[in-house]
């Protein structure tokens, strides 16, 4: 309320001394070669109410009501209605001056008195002007209007890709959770002296998924540290049935990834895996520049049948991708009848 109250003082004062300033330009205008101030106070007088009725009527009804909704015709029609209001109202200010201030006495009429047609350029010159003014801010409060519209929608949008990231994220948790408890629990029937160890491991896992994970970014070294935990705990359930090949090219451990970003392939790789001559083969490569990531990963003999139970591991990555490298990436998932290999590239900048 003291808010509203206060801008509108404000707005009033400023059109105020606007006002006065234009009564001194008339002033200053009408004092050229004339000494008659009682003539010039008084004609400066009469000028001013006109000039701001006819700036007014411009301003807040020509404009924005026909001007800038694009209804020319009305526009021409009553913009001719205000000319010649103007124009008669100028008229009767100069000839009632020149008959009750000067008595029609021409002498005292100021020299830039006279000229009705530099009477009437400088009374349009002054709409003009401030017209010109309300169209640029006009257009200057449309564009930051635009402006701030946009920026909320893209706000919005921001918010509503970390929402769908942050739904991705859930539901890849329970899915990975899901299989870890599955090795556990086959250890824990077969009495295995490796359960305690497992359990450690997955302690260490689970304190990186539901903690770490929620952080937009983690460090690569982390990700490559969780990947080895990771298959420790394969290496344990397959023990002597497993060949895994884990390799790294980093150039930098300190470049900054979405956490969970190659987990659910290896995790894929691992329970789409078939054993072929006792053996379930894994191969897995890590490469990182400080302009891309290349993540290669393949197993042994996938099978084709399986590949609709895929789970939705592999979805939910893509999906992630999608949201957090538009157009900067390159995923090629190749299926075989000897092998499931899943090829990431990613664009750093």
């Amino acid at each position: 309320m003291f808010s509203n109250w206060f801008q509108t003082t404000k707005s009033l004062l400023l059109h105020c001394f606007f006002w006065i300033g234009v009564w001194f330009f008339f002033v200053y205008f009408f004092s050229y070669n004339s000494n008659d101030t009682l003539y010039i106070t008084w004609f400066s007088s009469l000028l001013l109410p006109i000039t701001l009725l006819t700036t007014y009527i411009t301003i807040y009804v020509l404009i924005p009501k026909y001007l800038l909704t694009k209804k020319y015709a009305q526009l021409l029609l009553y913009s001719f209605y205000t000319l010649a209001m103007s124009v008669y109202l100028i008229t009767l200010a100069i000839y009632g001056s020149f008959i009750f201030i000067t008595k029609l006495d021409i002498a005292k009429v100021p020299p830039m008195g006279r000229n009705f047609i530099f009477i009437l350029i400088l009374v349009y010159l002054i709409v003009a002007v401030i017209s010109f003014v309300y169209i640029l801010n006009h257009n200057f409060n449309v564009q930051s209007q635009f402006k701030a519209l946009e920026n909320k929608i893209l706000e919005t949008n921001l918010q509503i890709k970390q929402q769908e990231l942050n739904y991705l994220k859930k539901q890849i948790h329970p899915h990975f959770l899901f299989n870890t408890l599955n090795t556990i629990y086959g250890l824990s029937l077969k009495k295995s002296e490796y359960t305690p160890d497992v359990i450690l491991k997955l302690s260490n896992l689970l304190d990186y998924i539901l903690y770490q994970v929620q952080k937009p970014k983690v460090v690569l070294s982390e990700e490559v540290a969780h990947i080895h935990e990771y298959i420790d705990l394969e290496k344990i359930r397959f023990q002597e049935r497993l060949k895994i090949d884990f390799t790294t090219a980093i150039e930098n451990d300190a470049l900054l990834i979405p956490p969970m970003l190659f987990l659910p392939f290896i995790e894929n790789a691992f329970k789409h895996g078939n054993i072929i001559n006792h053996f379930l083969t894994v191969s897995i490569r890590l490469q990182a520049t400080k302009d891309q990531l290349n993540f290669y990963c393949s197993n042994s003999a996938y099978l084709k049948e399986q590949e609709s139970s895929t789970g939705i591991g592999l979805e939910n990555i893509k999906k992630r991708l999608a949201l957090l490298y538009p157009e900067k990436y390159n995923l090629n998932i190749t299926t075989t009848t000897d092998s499931f290999a899943v090829a990431l590239e990613i664009k750093l900048k």
